[in-house]
């Protein structure tokens, strides 16, 4: 596979927006970006996470799940409970970002957060700046197939198959001299001919 060089200065640029964001309230709003958008249309998703994003503190379950509904949200009874749920690790989110090593961050994340499996955790750690992880979503994996990177695409994504198709997502990644998130982006913009705005 024969590189853009232009296209991968412009991902390299891209991707200096994702930071760390400086409170816990922002943190929180990224990690209900990743509840909401597992298995939802990425910009439809972005659309109503930048509506109800004050809800997300704020809100009861009840009135979450409503507030979804109306914005035309497919899972809304579902992710309202996770998000709820997810509220008590408010303050405690951003310590255990400072505390533990980006993998055992995600593995913590796996463990404790509602609507959180490895995907989601992955994409929320990019989304801080974390450049290492593979967001392995149907667009890196129909990527992979076609590139006999991998043999088929899994209809379930097991924490034991997960690994192993980030593993090879990441070796064929440093063959290109690219970090995980750069290829993903350099991905995306190929099906796209844009960049994700998160």
């Amino acid at each position: 596979m024969e590189l853009n060089k232009n296209l991968v200065n412009k991902i390299k640029s891209e991707l200096k927006k994702f930071n760390m964001p400086k409170s816990k309230k922002k943190i929180f709003y990224e990690l209900c970006f990743c509840v909401l958008v597992a298995n939802n249309n990425l910009e439809r998703t972005l659309n109503i996470w930048n509506k109800l994003k004050n809800c997300f503190l704020n809100c009861d379950k009840k009135l979450l799940s409503k507030k979804l509904k109306q914005a035309g949200y497919r899972f809304y009874n579902k992710r309202a409970e996770y998000i709820v749920y997810n509220k008590k690790f408010f303050n405690i989110l951003p310590e255990k970002i400072k505390r533990l090593n980006e993998y055992e961050l995600r593995d913590w994340l796996v463990k404790n957060l509602k609507g959180i499996g490895y995907k989601e955790a992955s994409h929320f750690l990019r989304n801080l700046g974390f450049k290492d992880f593979a967001i392995l979503d149907r667009h890196i994996l129909r990527f992979l197939y076609k590139n006999k990177i991998i043999k088929e695409i899994p209809k379930n994504l097991s924490k034991k198959i997960y690994l192993e198709i980030e593993d090879k997502f990441k070796k064929f990644a440093k063959k290109l001299n690219l970090n995980p998130a750069e290829l993903d982006f350099y991905i995306f913009y190929l099906e796209k001919g844009c960049f994700p705005l998160k």
